[in-house]
């Protein structure tokens, strides 16, 4: 009798743990479906920026920085990591010393033109094997990521 009832207990508790934990699930609910739902919005694509579009100055914009880390953390952070790891896209680590500010924000406003024309941007399509999807961002926002990655980069 004494082994029944810490038994009991431990199955009676385990019930109740299952049952309070699965509480919040719907049988009937499916799961998000981001494509479906974003299939309506227009993909804006920018132009083309020129070397001449991107002006880099020192010291380091925070207010950019900031804007930057928000849109980072919003939009690119399930794909790229801040270091040198390689997630579902490159890792960002140094990303301002290999390439050039109208570049960078180039593969951020219009990754179609980048992808059609720009030997290394295919590069990096056949290395990562996953096509980077339009984020729709403006050029001011382009500028903050940048500003952004550049401070991850360690620029002051």
């Amino acid at each position: 009798m004494q082994i029944i009832r810490p038994l009991t207990i431990c199955l009676l508790s385990g019930t109740l743990l299952a049952v309070a934990c699965s509480e919040g699930v719907k049988k009937d609910e499916k799961p998000v479906d981001v494509q479906e739902m974003t299939k309506n919005q227009p993909e804006t694509h920018g132009a083309e920026l020129k070397e001449s579009d991107v002006i880099v100055s020192n010291p380091l914009n925070a207010e950019w920085v900031s804007g930057g880390k928000g849109i980072y953390e919003m939009k690119c952070q399930s794909c790229h990591r801040l270091t040198g790891e390689k997630l579902v896209g490159p890792g960002w680590k140094d990303v301002t010393k290999r390439r050039k500010p109208v570049w960078i924000m180039n593969m951020i406003t219009n990754v179609d033109m980048m992808l059609e024309k720009d030997p290394d941007a295919q590069k990096l399509l056949e290395q990562c094997m996953v096509r980077m999807p339009n984020q729709n961002l403006v050029k001011e926002d382009a500028r903050k990521v940048l500003e952004f990655m550049r401070n991850n980069d360690g620029e002051k």
